[in-house]
């Protein structure tokens, strides 16, 4: 039991030797620590402040959509059109004009997707935006909710790895500075040596 509780003091002491004194701790080690430590904090807090903003302004973006829409009440005007290139691929909607009256009083007639079993005079609903133009139906309170969940993961996790990527460049820029340093020391060490032999 002893001995298992030395080798993970040991393993502990090895993975936090950057931050404790001795004797091969080098200036670029602490160094190293400190980018560590704070790009390990920002991706974190960075990645979930980017995330949860992100969020927040996909949610904001459909309510606002949702707010400036309106559902109208509108009469199919004519037979929707029928055949291949009235119909999209593999739906049930084709092109139709509908006739509909706004709150203001005024009539619009326009083209939009209706049920293609749909007959002239068959009721259907619209969307509307606030200057009485025709428009797709808002997300739904589940859809906007998902798409602003992937939004924020999306954000958070491209904040995380910017952050990290950052932090792994500085650490190759480290280990370049303390390879140069280990081969002129190397040098020193080999000229010495063959001053003396």
């Amino acid at each position: 039991m002893h001995e298992g509780v030395s080798k993970v003091t040991r393993r502990a002491g090895v993975r936090w030797w950057r931050w404790r004194r001795n004797p091969l701790r080098r200036t670029s080690d602490v160094v190293e620590a400190w980018i560590l430590l704070v790009a390990w904090t920002l991706a974190v807090l960075g990645g979930l402040v980017a995330g949860l903003l992100t969020a927040g302004a996909v949610q904001q973006s459909a309510d606002r959509v949702r707010a400036q829409t309106h559902a109208m009440s509108a009469v199919l005007a004519e037979e929707p059109a029928q055949g291949a290139a009235a119909r999209p691929a593999g739906g049930s909607l084709v092109w139709g004009t509908v006739r509909w009256t706004d709150a203001s009083g005024v009539a619009h007639t326009d083209r939009t997707r209706v049920p293609a079993t749909a007959a002239p005079g068959t009721q259907v609903t619209v969307w509307t935006n606030e200057r009485g133009n025709l428009t797709s139906p808002p997300a739904s309170p589940a859809d906007t909710a998902f798409q602003a969940v992937l939004g924020g993961l999306w954000a958070g996790s491209a904040t995380m790895g910017l952050v990290i990527g950052g932090a792994k460049l500085a650490r190759n820029r480290l280990d370049r500075h303390r390879f140069d340093q280990w081969a002129e020391e190397w040098a020193r060490v080999d000229t010495w040596g063959r001053k003396t032999g």
